[in-house]
């Protein structure tokens, strides 16, 4: 008796982590440029990690839905997040009640990598250059029309920031999607949108669509001929996409610092970096300290934009 009570006073001693598979939550559906790279990753950090990495995509109410799963899961490092600015940034300027908060419910663990969009335009519209079309919409105003893949989305954000910068009124139409937008560009019903640079690319080449810029602070890999709309005619403009991978708030740092060295390991490998590059988008990779601040910084930077535009929504259901 005496043995027994001696070993149950000992320390139990902790489970090395990870103990069982890794859940990955994608607040997107399957197909999307986030799931897509969410899994590309998640085929490489099994074997590091010692246990199968799972994406788990629950989409659904402007990815309210699964950035609050994840933001309620256990913090022991055994679910992690795919985050990006829409989610982290922009919702929470966007909507007047959130299940979640952006910077307090989630441990920054790393930046995984950026796209910008291109500003394209139907070749009927007699521009050229950002400078040009500026002029155009200044002396057009309230009549060029810009399509996005929806209110608050990042493409429409693009088009309000530059309407801001540029002093111009251009007038936003909302699709259910980023290809419904393009089939409407590409038929001449609406003049320009902002769109990604994977899916741009064939209408370009094709001369259905005329380029204008990118919407990064440096050229683009896939389109490296094709200036910025900053270095353009429109200094400081800056609207990409940065992805992002989180764990719950509260998850011990040595874990977060463990999940921080096997993803940037990750992004190291040449097929991820092929694959990346190939979709237009730029390896980024960062430091725990560094997505936290980018997540902050934007908040402030999208919610300077969306106040500016009046544009507050109910959250959805």
């Amino acid at each position: 008796m005496i043995a027994l009570t001696s070993f149950a006073a000992l320390p139990v001693t902790a489970q090395p982590y990870p103990s069982k598979p890794i859940r990955f939550i994608v607040p997107f559906p399957p197909g999307g440029g986030n799931d897509l790279l969410a899994r590309e990753l998640a085929q490489y950090l099994a074997e590091p990690l010692g246990q199968p990495v799972i994406v788990d995509n629950r989409p659904g109410a402007s990815t309210i839905i699964g950035t609050e799963l994840a933001a309620k899961a256990a913090p022991d490092g055994h679910t992690i997040f795919m985050g990006n600015n829409s989610t982290l940034a922009i919702n929470p300027n966007l909507y007047r009640k959130l299940p979640y908060d952006a910077v307090k419910d989630f441990a920054p663990v790393s930046l995984l990598a950026s796209a910008p969009f291109v500003l394209l335009v139907h070749p009927s519209l007699p521009v050229r250059s950002v400078k040009e079309l500026i002029a155009l919409a200044r002396a057009r105003p309230n009549q060029l029309n810009f399509g996005s893949a929806g209110t608050g989305i990042t493409t429409h954000l693009a088009g309000e920031m530059f309407n801001i910068m540029a002093r111009v009124n251009m007038v936003h139409i909302p699709y259910k999607g980023a290809g419904p937008a393009m089939t409407d560009l590409i038929a001449g019903h609406i003049q320009l949108a902002f769109n990604n640079v994977l899916s741009a690319l064939p209408h370009v080449r094709s001369g259905r669509l005329r380029a204008l810029g990118v919407t990064s602070a440096e050229r683009s890999r896939v389109l490296p001929d094709l200036p910025t709309i900053a270095e353009s005619g429109l200094p400081g403009y800056e609207a990409s996409v940065w992805y992002a991978v989180l764990a719950p708030a509260r998850t011990p740092p040595q874990i977060v610092s463990r999940l921080n060295t096997e993803f940037l390991k990750v992004l190291q490998q040449p097929k991820v970096q092929e694959r990346l590059s190939s979709d237009g988008a730029a390896i980024v990779g960062s430091t725990p300290e560094v997505l936290g601040r980018t997540i902050e910084s934007d908040i402030v930077r999208w919610g300077r934009i969306i106040k500016q535009i009046g544009l507050v929504l109910d959250t959805p259901h």
